[in-house]
């Protein structure tokens, strides 16, 4: 068993529909411009397939198209999707992701073996499942395995956000109290390390709603 604890970064958001989102780009400053830093959570109906939901984690945001070829998913960092399908803010589910030798290796989506800040990998119970973890300009590779969909790569940030507008708004007493329409994409351009998994709808859980977060937790 191998395990990793320290809590690095985390997001959170709840699923009531289609579409959720929750982004953190590098404000935490025990995290900044580390591997560990988690940009933005999405989870959404699949496009292909109505009966699957689609969850993205994407971590080490603001990377310049000059240092996308050298980038890399840190072999030292879980990801771990969190999934509580009961409303009781207690995960029930947990779907990890851990890089290693170029492959991206999912457990999942299983019963966690204890909750708090620490986690063990769960590869001796879980299904794995493993995709090559692809460059940015090369094609894009996609696992498929019992009913579930996985790709692990470098992408483009598709996050939105007027950060310096956001910074004048936020400042006393300049005048300045609403953003530009169309505003101005400050992470134009950047690139992001992306964790992709679809899978079906049932494997979540089979209420109306589930609350999801993410945490990146680095072995010690």
């Amino acid at each position: 068993m191998k395990k990793s604890k320290i809590l690095i970064g985390a997001a959170v958001l709840t699923i009531a529909g289609f579409f959720a989102i929750a982004a953190d780009h590098i404000d935490a400053p025990a995290v900044a411009g580390g591997t560990s830093d988690i940009t933005d959570i999405y989870a959404f109906q699949s496009q292909e397939n109505n009966n699957n939901i689609v969850f993205v984690a994407n971590v080490q945001g603001l990377i310049s198209p000059a240092d996308t070829d050298a980038a890399a998913f840190d072999e030292n960092v879980l990801v771990e999707f969190n999934i509580d399908n009961d409303g009781d803010a207690v995960a029930d589910l947990v779907i990890q992701a851990t890089p290693r030798d170029g492959k991206m290796y999912f457990f999942g989506p299983i019963a966690p073996s204890q909750s708090g800040l620490n986690s063990t990998i769960l590869s001796s119970t879980a299904i794995m499942n493993t995709v090559d973890i692809t460059s940015y300009s090369a094609s894009t590779i996609v696992e498929s395995n019992n009913g579930m969909n996985f790709f692990a790569g470098p992408r483009d940030d598709p996050f939105f956000m007027d950060f310096f507008r956001y910074g004048d708004i936020l400042t006393p007493d300049n005048g300045i109290s609403s953003f530009n329409d169309p505003g101005t994409d400050s992470f134009a351009g950047t690139n992001v390390m992306s964790i992709v998994v679809e899978l079906p709808k049932a494997m979540v859980g089979s209420g109306d709603s589930v609350n999801i977060w993410v945490e990146s937790k680095r072995k010690q």
